[in-house]
């Protein structure tokens, strides 16, 4: 007979398992500790979710053929369906592009689950949004999951005798899930679930259910296998909250395998068991305390020959742990290792706790306080931190009796009425977290959206709510334990752009996210409207709560007098004739705030992270470990989100987060000498270097004598005086940014920290902690260095002395005479490092002043080491793009003129556009100056390349005459040698010469803006072709009842986004849209928030004038993503600030040729090309109303870009006839050819969709309404005046603005009214191609430097 120690071990041979044997030999026992080491590798456990891949690969010779292939590739393209109007429903329309309602109501649902809040109220919505959403896949597997999951604990917890009534439901909802019938199928954690169901209530169980409907565990098993799910994820599923439960079931799994005859199932069962019984030891060779073991007892007799029974010798096992069974699993489905146990504790400690910690500490110091306050009045002095403690208190008990009300409240309310409850969102969230959420986003908030001393009220509201929602979810997400896969690349990595390369990067992803997602409970999102009202309700009850006591003395009698006023309060300001909410600090509490230390304010997703970032998974799974971030930061656009999820699903986006993985894995340390030097000046309370002093040391204006008699005196004064005021509220505000940022160095100091980035909708990467990090100002920067230190070298030593005149100024000398600028300037550069504050301080005169100092002292140090070359750099250098948005316009149009003045040509020095164009300006305000021009007098010798130098970067960018004077005016007031209320004027005038000056000089770029221009602009006119004949309908209806007239209908159904791919798959999506605003009645004030979730027609206007500027950003982001994941490839350091890239100084010359090989394969894929196909296929079915481009300038546009649309001779001639001989520029008539004009009928009566708003009733014939007249009599614009059957009773309709193309679209009788045209046969012919050869760029020095 067996011993019972060799039977355990053979049990796990899966040759073995092969073999017929007794049931009682599959009972699966815990594995012994003296068992061989090799049982693991014995059996392999099979994971059919993560992919089986090459494992011989080959690195291309070239990786840079691997680059250029890649870019040329058709890019895929992620294409949805156009949104359609607010006032029409589909079921494709509502699976991409959720509705408000429904979203409110998935949130609902979510709270009621949550700790079986109200599960009857959850299965009411549930059950409504199965029915009324049948035919769409809005409900997910995992809401269905958390139903299961609910029923069976309200059977088990809650209500223990209506267990029969919820184990029926949860059977009827996994038969539904069995049967497809709702189109979701279950996963491993339903499975989970229902043995968990049946190892709770089956009858021989404690609590037994006698239900028929009960599914057995072989039965399930059967589902299990016949689905190909892992009984191994089954039995490790989070639904399984005890080890008792998971070793149980797996017995129950493992009888059923036997039953079923199943040995696959039956080895992967018993590796399932061993790998919970083992447990690891992640210091191997360092001995460790052995964990607790029990005693094992054999579970058969032993007999020697005899017969004799032998007593048994108790052999020690280990309990089966669920946690180590996970924690392995984790590893073998990531195939990565867990990070780092010390560093990821402290990280997870971080985000864990923050508000636990922050209520420690303000207790602390509380409790500190008191006592030595005691008898010692001079001590109870004003602070910050025991305010905020005695805020936290009162706000604490104030919340738990308001939350309580206002869930007595809503029990009474019936469950048919439709209103919205408050009390299952704050019962999320402990009320002791609550408080500390609402008072440290409210004191974050100080002095943001240009409200001094405050902020405004919808921001703060918005932002409470939404951090209520993030703490809930990282909650969730702490609660699961779930395993953080880390950075590790694989052996045998072959690069990021081959095919096996890009393979390998899309299955490791979807692996891990579908771990990720797996191991999560199901949470949804809240809309915008919801996070105002539970911010609302925070807020106002802080503002009630929170209390300061102010002390002064009365002049008169010399007595103190005390009184309580409130830290918060609100009021109202006018911003641009607007009236705004605002919520105030109470001054005394401002002032506190610039003077204490800001730790107890900072939450984790706001500071950098200690350890490398959670890569990026999904479009909203990265970054920190806990608090959920996105990938992109979305602009109150669903549909940005939408094509984000849907190209991450389709594997298009892998090299985007590949790229977001690089940039957030740069290591980065403090640079202590620097900190030393910020923190002694920030306590002198001096000013030093855009370091704000204390106290605002600018004089305020003397008040003239001649004030009350001289108008232009007056004048003068109170713009001087509204100046000053202004500047003095900015030192206070400057003045917390600053202390922020000493705070969180000052938190870093010695260690190693990582910044996560994620994306704007453009593609361009920014870190996500906005406080601090390396896209930030000077100061930001020069506190910063690499975490890794690299030797020089001789390049090295030579690039940190060009970097150094780089961050002087001196940047537009040839490389060797700003290397000879620093060695003119060493003992300069010397007495700065040394001697700082107490020196010549010639740094301070640097354009970046801090970051030169750092680089003085690491140039210092490096000299002074013995050996330069060999001595170990940890700063930055740079490598800055020069004026990059025309380096692409010139790349893209082959422009050899262009190409010349931003360094593109092969040149002996630096070109600069800068200073040609100031150059230019000044020659100009000669001639004026001549004529007496009292504005050129005051500018002579002023326009220097700074002052110019934004406008002309942003011309190609579209900039207007408007925009173009602020920016003039914001550098001209710099200056501070123009008086204050001249600047104004000085800047208009300056503007109109600048323009004027640049003129052709970027002739090639604007010929290619205008494209981009007038396809955007088209684009946005579009209309897909299924929804015309509905529009058509739609706007004839209507006429006839008298309520709109026809274009209405059309310009509502132009809701076309433009939409385009970068090269590396991103897809980008324009937000612009006429905005809605939905007004939001709180307790506070009323609150105009735009909804997300409900998009309007597209803004033409916006959508044209912005599309050249976003698409020079989406190509710039690319550029920088291609470097970022090169340098990584060949194992550069590499961080970037948009076109600055920057790396080690040893590494310059690398990256250097890195950065050309990456713009040349870029500008080698025929971009533009590529763009108009791609249009040409997603709008490929689009239509554009004849009467969208008959009108303002469009159509002289079209004509000039060579558009030609092709007419029969009968639709030539009816446009003719009607009036409209403006088309005969542009039309040519074939009667051969098929024409571009269609005519598109109406639909049938019978599909008049019926309008969703209440009509007015039809105007009377004899009646003519009066235009409508505003203010002062003036006609209002867009206005339609009905009247009703009562005279005194009119319905005015107004249009929104901001269409400047629409001019004329609105006769009754139009003939065009039912005319379109292709979009893809007016979209206008590429510009033509210049000489430029891009590959030039190689030679060339100056291209980034």
């Amino acid at each position: 007979m067996l011993g019972v120690s060799a039977r355990r071990t053979t049990l796990l041979s899966y040759s073995r398992q092969c073999l017929p044997r007794p049931a009682r030999l599959y009972s699966t026992p815990t594995k012994t500790t003296n068992a061989p080491a090799t049982a693991f590798a014995q059996v392999p456990l099979p994971h059919p979710d993560y992919p089986s891949l090459l494992a011989q690969r080959e690195v291309p010779a070239n990786h840079l053929v691997a680059m250029n292939g890649f870019l040329k590739r058709r890019t895929p393209y992620t294409i949805l369906p156009t949104p359609l109007p607010d006032d029409r429903a589909s079921a494709l329309n509502s699976f991409y592009f959720t509705d408000s309602p429904t979203q409110d109501q998935l949130a609902v649902m979510d709270a009621c689950l949550h700790n079986l809040y109200d599960v009857p109220r959850a299965k009411q919505i549930f059950d409504q949004l199965r029915t009324s959403k049948s035919r769409e896949p809005l409900l997910e597997s995992r809401i269905y999951n958390s139903f299961l999951e609910a029923y069976i604990h309200m059977a088990f917890v809650k209500e223990p005798e209506d267990r029969t009534l919820w184990v029926e439901d949860a059977c009827h909802l996994y038969d539904l899930m069995e049967k497809g019938t709702d189109r979701v199928h279950p996963t491993a954690s339903t499975y989970a679930i229902m043995l968990l169901a049946w190892r709770r209530f089956n009858p021989e169980s404690d609590t037994p259910v006698h239900l028929s409907d009960l599914p057995n565990p072989t039965t399930l098993l059967s589902n299990i296998v016949e689905r190909d799910i892992s009984p191994t994820a089954v039995v490790a599923d989070r639904v399984l909250a005890s080890s008792e439960e998971a070793s149980d079931i797996i017995k129950l799994l493992t009888k059923s395998a036997v039953d079923l005859n199943h040995p696959r199932i039956l080895a992967e069962l018993g590796q399932a068991e061993f790998l919970g019984s083992h447990v690891p030891d992640p210091l191997e060779g360092v001995p460790e305390v052995k964990p607790v073991l029990r005693l094992a007892t054999p579970s058969e007799e032993i007999l020697d020959e005899n017969g004799n029974v032998i007593p048994a010798q108790p052999q020690e096992e280990v309990p089966f742990n669920l946690n180590n069974l996970r924690s392995h699993l984790a590893q073998v489905t990531l195939a990565r290792r867990v990070l780092p146990e010390d560093l990821a504790s402290r990280q997870k400690l971080l985000e864990e706790s923050v508000y636990d910690v922050a209520v420690e500490r303000l207790r602390h110091e509380a409790k500190l306080f008191d006592e030595l306050g005691l008898g010692n009045r001079e001590l109870h002095r004003a602070d910050l931190q025991k305010w905020m403690w005695d805020w936290h208190q009162k706000l604490k008990k104030r919340l738990e009796a308001e939350i309580q009300e206002i869930i007595a409240a809503e029990a009474k309310i019936s469950q048919n009425k439709q209103v919205q409850q408050m009390g299952p969102f704050l019962s999320l969230v402990k009320p002791e977290k609550l408080s500390l959420i609402t008072i440290l986003e409210i004191m974050r908030l100080q002095g943001s959206g240009g409200v001094s001393d405050g902020m405004k009220t919808a921001r703060a509201l918005l932002t409470v709510g939404r951090a209520v929602e993030n703490e809930y979810k990282a909650e969730m997400c702490k609660r699961n334990h779930i395993a953080i896969p880390s950075h590790a690349r694989p052996s045998e990595f072959t690069g990021y752009f081959t095919g096996l390369g890009y393979k390998d990067l899309h299955a490791r992803r979807m692996t891990a996210a579908k771990y990720m997602e797996d191991s999560e409970e199901w949470t949804s999102e809240w809309t915008q409207v919801l996070r105002v009202r539970v911010g609302s309700i925070l807020v106002d009850c802080l503002m009630d709560s929170a209390t300061i006591e102010r002390t002064a003395v009365d002049k008169r009698t010399n007595e103190e007098i005390k009184e309580n006023q409130p830290a918060f309060y609100h009021a109202y300001e006018y911003v641009r004739g607007q009236k705004l909410g605002v919520i105030r600090l109470n001054p005394v509490v401002s002032e506190r705030i610039a003077k204490d230390g800001l730790r107890e304010t900072l939450h984790p997703r706001h500071l950098p992270m200690l350890v490398k970032p959670k890569p990026w998974l999904n479009h909203d799974q990265g970054g920190y470990l806990y608090n959920r971030s996105a990938a992109m930061r979305f602009k109150d656009c669903q549909e940005q989100q939408t094509y984000l999820e849907h190209a991450t699903a389709l594997g298009n986006v892998e090299l985007v987060y590949a790229g977001l993985d690089v940039l957030g894995s740069t290591p980065w340390k403090i640079n202590r000498n620097i900190f030393d030097i910020v923190l002694k000046v920030w306590n002198s309370g001096e000013r030093l270097c855009k370091i704000p002093p204390a106290v605002y040391d600018q004089p305020e204006p003397e008040k003239p004598p001649n004030m009350n008699t001289d108008i232009k005196a007056k004048s003068v004064y109170g713009t001087r005086l509204k100046a000053f005021m202004q500047d003095k509220a900015n030192n206070h505000s400057d003045r917390c940014s600053v202390n922020y940022k000493i705070e969180i160095a000052r938190a870093f100091l010695g260690d190693t920290m990582y910044l996560p980035h994620n994306l704007d909708f453009r593609g361009r990467a920014y870190p996500i902690p906005p406080h601090f990090n390396h896209i930030g100002d000077d100061l930001s920067r020069g506190l910063l260095m690499f975490g890794e230190a690299h030797p020089l070298g001789e390049k090295g030593l030579r690039w940190l002395k060009i970097h150094l005149a780089n961050l002087y100024g001196f940047d537009k000398g040839n490389f060797d005479e700003r290397v000879k600028f620093v060695m003119d300037h060493i003992d300069d550069v010397y007495d700065s490092a040394e001697k700082p504050l107490d020196g010549n301080m010639w740094w301070v005169k640097a354009d970046d002043p801090w970051q030169c100092l750092a680089t003085c002292m690491e140039l210092r140090a490096a000299l002074e080491s013995g050996d330069p070359h060999a001595y170990m750099s940890s700063l930055p250098v740079h490598q800055d793009g020069t004026c990059n948005g025309l380096q692409h316009y010139a790349a893209l149009g082959g422009d050899v003129k262009g190409a010349a003045q931003v360094n593109l040509s092969v040149t002996d020095r630096p070109s600069d556009v800068y200073t040609y164009v100031a150059n230019m300006v000044e020659k100009v305000l000669q001639e004026d100056l001549n004529n007496g021009d009292k504005y050129a007098a005051m500018l002579s010798g002023r326009v220097s390349r700074k002052v110019v130098k934004q406008t002309v970067m942003t011309t190609v960018y579209g900039v207007t005459y408007i925009g173009a004077r602020e920016q003039i005016e914001r550098q001209l007031k710099d200056r501070k040698d123009i008086p204050e209320e001249e600047c104004w004027g000085a800047s208009a005038y300056l503007a109109k010469r600048v323009l004027s000056c640049i003129g052709d000089l970027f002739s090639g770029a604007k010929a290619i803006q205008t494209w981009l221009n007038l396809c955007a602009r088209l684009i946005s006119k579009s209309i897909p072709a299924e929804r015309v004949p509905d529009a058509l309908q739609a706007h004839k209806a209507r006429k006839r009842q008298g309520s709109l007239l026809p274009k209405n209908r059309i310009r509502k159904e132009q809701m076309s986004s433009v939409v385009w791919t970068t090269p590396l798959g991103l897809p980008i999506i324009q937000p612009y849209r006429k905005t809605k605003r939905k007004q939001v009645m709180t307790a506070i004030q009323s609150v105009f928030i735009s909804d997300p979730n409900a998009p309007a027609e597209v803004n033409a206007v916006k959508q044209a004038s912005a599309f050249p500027p976003n698409f020079i950003h989406s190509l710039d982001a690319t550029h920088m993503m291609l470097t970022a994941l090169e340098c990584r490839t060949q194992g550069l350091t590499f961080a970037s600030v948009h076109d600055s890239y920057w790396t080690h100084a040893s590494s310059i010359d690398k990256m250097s040729e890195i950065i050309r090989d990456t713009f040349i394969a870029l500008h080698s894929s025929d971009v533009l090309e590529k763009l108009a196909t791609e249009f040409r296929t997603r709008y490929a079915s689009h239509k554009v109303p004849l009467a969208s481009i008959r009108s303002g300038q469009l159509l002289k546009n079209l004509q000039a870009a060579g558009v030609r649309i092709v007419a029969s001779s009968e639709q030539a001639n009816a446009l003719r006839q009607g009036g409209f001989t403006s088309f005969d520029n542009i039309i040519d008539v074939s009667d051969k050819e098929a024409g571009s004009i269609a005519q598109i009928s109406k639909k049938t009566e019978t599909e008049v969709p019926q309008p969703m708003q209440t009509e007015a009733p039809k105007p009377t014939q004899t009646e003519t309404p009066k235009p409508k007249t505003g203010k002062r009599g003036r006609p209002v614009k867009n206005v339609i005046m009905i009247e009703g059957a009562k005279k005194d009773v009119s319905t005015v309709m107004v249009h929104e603005e901001g269409n400047d193309d629409c001019a004329g679209e609105d006769d009754v009788d139009s003939i065009l009214v039912d005319k379109f045209v292709d979009l893809g046969a007016v979209l206008p012919p590429l510009p033509k191609k210049g000489d430029f050869d891009v590959e030039t760029i190689k030679k060339s020095q100056y291209f980034f430097s």
